[in-house]
């Protein structure tokens, strides 16, 4: 019986995306049954694999912590509790793997002796001994020769320990649940909309029934479970965390209609300068308070009794307690002005959304192409972020179209996930004039500018394509894009104003 991995946990042993497993099953370069893939397949496809070094694996993992605003190491190792329950369970394998061993080697050395028994027959019989036995061996030194399997095993183990792996019924997401995270905090991490409310144990909105495998509750709640509840094996997703891998139905959101409008107050954690132009506002949440959103919607953000105006959120909902907003500073707007001169850290906003319906195509496998024309570049960087979270993209190519070159407001960010991650590409585009101002001449200065485009990718029907920019802009992209063999069901387009 070989020993088969499921695509989440193979990508990681061997350093490499979902994405990138699935792609080799499409073309036929891996053998998938039921969604599993074998590890002996696996080393087949990926023989060069040093299981002792992680280096792709680790380089995505802290480029995406880095973008994400959170620490590497604060959160690697589970309870202690959980962690004793994983390797408790391990050692139960290890010896229920022992007993079937045992009872192989058995096997063999039965027929080992049947083999010496057809010894004193006819000397066909012999011959015909002499091939099986030299098969078995053949066989059995195969099996030796192949040194890298333990060592897959090995690190598959250690994994189990240190992540478990969970399933969603019924949509099929997967994520894992390392270090001191909840289901929630884990399924958030990995980019998934699960239903939740207060994260703290007070509502039972996030409240999912464990299908298969072992949780425990690692954080108090005062939901109290109806007996019917527990008799179905539900669990609170904010107050639990998975021990074993498990498998849950739970609820999620996958429409901008299916997360309600909420009013949060936030905090103001920091305010830069990025660019002539433009602030970097960074909000934080209460942790019982956050605010659902799904990546490219907006929020609008009140300041005193006065002043409001709504904006993308530029981070990921992968980080939902921390909300980040890309404000230009205009010349004589009050809602910049108060920003830039009046706000101090501490200080609370309120926040209304989420607003709008420029979101992920989940369902989606296409590679993606983003264009971001100028500030649109804030609700592509969430969504940007939202779907390598989710590791559901085969490549993501970012065209970021400004004026003059100095409107590369935040041009680290696309820089470095370009040189972290092999599948993301960037582009920036430069007019060298205005281009709001541009009135009559925007049609052919976008023409220019999206050329480069299709001297990339001739074939734009094999893409999702995400446009975020002004009105006029967009309908300029619209003509240019559907012109040039872009289907109108895969063109997704944001208003930026």
């Amino acid at each position: 019986m070989p020993q088969l991995l499921n695509l989440s946990r193979a990508a990681r042993l061997v350093g490499v995306t979902r994405v990138a497993l699935q792609k080799k099953i499409k073309d036929g370069a891996l053998v998938s049954f039921d969604g599993m893939v074998a590890a002996e397949d696996l080393l087949r496809v990926y023989p060069d694999v040093q299981f002792e070094d992680n280096t792709a694996f680790e380089r995505v993992a802290q480029i995406k912590e880095k973008a994400f605003g959170k620490r590497v190491f604060e959160r690697i190792l589970p309870d202690k509790e959980v962690l004793a329950a994983r390797l408790t369970g391990l050692s139960k394998e290890l010896a229920e793997t022992k007993v079937s061993l045992s009872q192989y080697q058995a096997i063999v050395d039965g027929l080992e002796k049947q083999l010496r028994a057809w010894d004193n027959g006819g000397e066909e019989m012999q011959a015909a001994a002499a091939s099986l036995r030299m098969w078995v061996h053949q066989e059995l030194a195969a099996r030796d020769a192949q040194n890298k399997l333990p060592n897959l095993t090995i690190r598959d183990s250690f994994l189990r320990v240190m992540a478990a792996h969970v399933k969603i019924q019924p949509s099929g997401h997967e994520f894992f649940v390392e270090g001191a995270d909840t289901l929630l905090e884990a399924a958030l991490r990995a980019g998934l909309a699960l239903n939740y409310g207060c994260s703290n144990g007070n509502c039972g909105q996030c409240k999912a029934r464990v299908v298969s495998g072992q949780v425990m509750k690692v954080r108090p709640h005062d939901y109290v479970l109806s007996e019917a509840d527990k008799a179905s094996g539900c669990a609170l997703m904010c107050s639990n965390t998975a021990v074993t891998d498990v498998v849950i139905e739970a609820g999620e959101a996958h429409l901008a209609s299916d997360i309600p409008l909420q009013h949060i107050t936030a905090h103001v954690k920091s305010i830069d300068q990025a660019g002539d132009d433009m602030l970097i506002l960074n909000l934080k949440t209460p942790r019982n308070n956050r605010l659902r959103f799904l990546a490219g919607q907006n929020a609008i953000l009140q300041l005193g009794h006065a002043l409001s105006a709504e904006f993308p959120v530029a981070s990921c909902p992968c980080d939902d307690r921390n909300l980040q907003f890309h404000i230009r500073n205009l010349p004589g707007n009050p809602f910049s002005d108060y920003i830039a001169t009046r706000l101090t850290n501490g200080e609370a906003v309120t926040v209304e959304g989420p607003k709008g319906g420029f979101v992920l195509h989940e369902d989606s496998t296409r590679p993606l192409i983003f264009i971001a024309f100028g500030a649109g570049f804030a609700p592509a960087k969430s969504l940007m972020e939202h779907a390598m979270a989710l590791d559901v993209a085969e490549s993501v190519h970012l065209y970021w179209v400004v004026s003059r070159e100095v409107n590369l407001y935040f041009p680290n960010w696309p820089r470095a996930w370009a040189d972290a991650l092999d599948n993301f590409q960037y582009t920036p585009l430069v007019a060298g004039t205005d281009l709001e101002t541009a009135a009559g001449r925007q049609e052919s200065l976008v023409s220019g500018l999206l050329q480069r485009i299709i001297d990339d990718y001739p074939a734009l029907g094999g893409f999702d394509v995400y446009v975020a920019a002004t009105e006029s802009l967009l309908d300029a992209a619209r003509k240019w894009l559907l012109g040039h063999g872009l289907p109108d069901a895969q063109l997704i387009m944001g208003v930026v104003r």
